[in-house]
């Protein structure tokens, strides 16, 4: 079955995929160390104003009575940095492993304060991390200190990957517009692909790149090539065909000089087959040339005509569904369709019944039977040509089993379906499911 192939974007979207990658994995590596470096100078930077500060707090405090000493460290504080003394207060809690690198960058700067045993902490009040310390005065008292910025570790790290990205994301999207922008020549040729069918050709423009242009030019020289030749095919068929029924006309002519009643009729049994044989064949590989052109047709109508003319000839037919059933085909082989499968109902069920479901997307067309049905595990074979299932449907099987073929073939050519199935009750259910154009 020809289907409608939808513009898909498998191939964009693994360029895309590919270009985001590395560009992802190099701005994420290349953000990553300067991070690295940058905490480094941060850190630097941040030890170098604490040692000066410590050292002026250290030699005002130290140079004061101890009367004075208190309000001296608090008129030391700033917004950076928190200053107090107290003659109470304990020596702070020994070096904190994690700021021993801070510790040594503070000495490196003021190396006087390598004599005053300065302490580090990293504290976390509530969502915080803030670092504490103190160091001794000359006098055995302590000089307290706490920076009041948060200290950042991986936050501001993740924060400049995320903004490094941004131009990456903005310039991947301008990319994918490029490469969608390049790839519509293909996109064309596969919708254009998904409506060619079998004795149509679709010319596609050439346009894209030189490769795509290659392959836009291959597909258009194919289409030719395949034409031709189906229609070689035809015209020989025809020929064929035009010379096979010449001698049976005379076979038939020279039938009526046959005296015997019971040769005369078998051997006009055997002719009837091999034109039946003929005219399906035919019909079978001529079927993509057929000319007929869609149109608005009644196929409840249809149906019912049908089933009126079984009627007439005193066969046990029934139609069931709706008074009208409008929609856009080829008549002629709807026709053609419903009667191959009428007479097979017929030939193996002794009857049938036409079915118009009249739906919003689709128009289901259903020939049902009362006879053996055919076996699961055969359902998927029945549609393909040249089959026969005469165990399961009888060894009288006339033909050269296309009937189904026949229908299957005009279906797909009107971007339908054929379904078979076997009715609870007993007997074969065709359905043809053909799509509202």
């Amino acid at each position: 079955m020809i289907r409608f192939v939808r513009p898909s974007l498998g191939l964009l979207g693994r360029i895309v995929a590919i270009l985001l990658l590395t560009v992802v994995i190099e701005f994420g590596a290349s953000t990553l160390l300067y991070e690295r470096a940058s905490r480094f100078s941060v850190r630097e930077d941040e030890a170098r104003r604490l040692a000066e500060h410590l050292v002026i707090a250290r030699k005002l405090v130290a140079e004061r009575p101890w009367q004075e000493r208190e309000a001296m460290a608090e008129r030391l504080a700033t917004d950076r940095y928190d200053v107090r003394w107290t003659p109470s207060l304990p020596p702070p809690p020994r070096l904190a492993p994690e700021l021993d690198e801070m510790r040594r960058q503070i000495v490196a700067w003021e190396p006087t304060l390598a004599n005053t045993d300065l302490r580090l902490q990293l504290t976390s009040p509530g969502r915080r991390s803030v670092v504490t310390g103190g160091l001794s005065l000359p006098d055995g008292s302590w000089l307290y200190f706490a920076t009041r910025e948060i200290v950042h570790g991986w936050d501001l790290a993740v924060g400049r990957v995320v903004l490094a990205l941004v131009p990456a994301i903005a310039l991947m999207l301008l990319a994918a517009l490029l490469i969608r922008r390049t790839l519509l020549p293909l996109r064309t040729l596969a919708q254009a692909a998904g409506r060619i069918r079998l004795g149509e050709s679709l010319f596609v423009a050439e346009a894209g790149t030189g490769e795509v242009r290659r392959v836009i030019r291959a597909v258009n020289d194919m289409q030719g090539r395949i034409n031709r030749l189906l229609a070689d095919r035809t015209h020989a068929l025809a020929a064929v065909g035009h010379d096979l029924r010449t001698p049976l006309s005379r076979l038939q002519l020279r039938l009526d000089g046959v005296q015997d009643d019971v040769i005369r009729e078998e051997m006009g049994g055997d002719i009837a087959e091999m034109e039946a044989m003929v005219a399906s064949l035919l019909a079978y590989l001529g079927g993509e040339s057929d000319p007929e052109v869609p149109v608005r047709v009644d196929v409840a109508v249809l149906a019912a005509t049908i089933v009126d003319d079984l009627n007439d000839r005193g066969i046990d037919a029934e139609y069931c569904g709706p008074q009208h059933v409008e929609m856009i085909a080829r008549p002629v082989a709807v026709k053609r369709a419903l009667a191959n499968l009428v007479d097979n109902a017929i030939h193996y069920g002794c009857n049938a019944r036409i079915l118009v479901i009249d739906g919003a997307d689709a128009v289901v067309l259903a020939v049902e039977d009362d006879g053996p049905g055919i076996p699961e595990h055969q359902l998927a074979d029945a549609v393909e040509p040249f089959t026969r299932l005469d165990l399961a449907r009888g060894r009288n099987t006339q033909g050269l089993g296309l009937g189904l073929a026949i229908v299957n073939r005009w279906v797909e050519r009107e971007g339908g379906r054929l379904d078979l199935s076997n009715r609870p009750t007993g007997g074969l259910s065709a359905r043809i499911t053909l799509p509202r154009h």
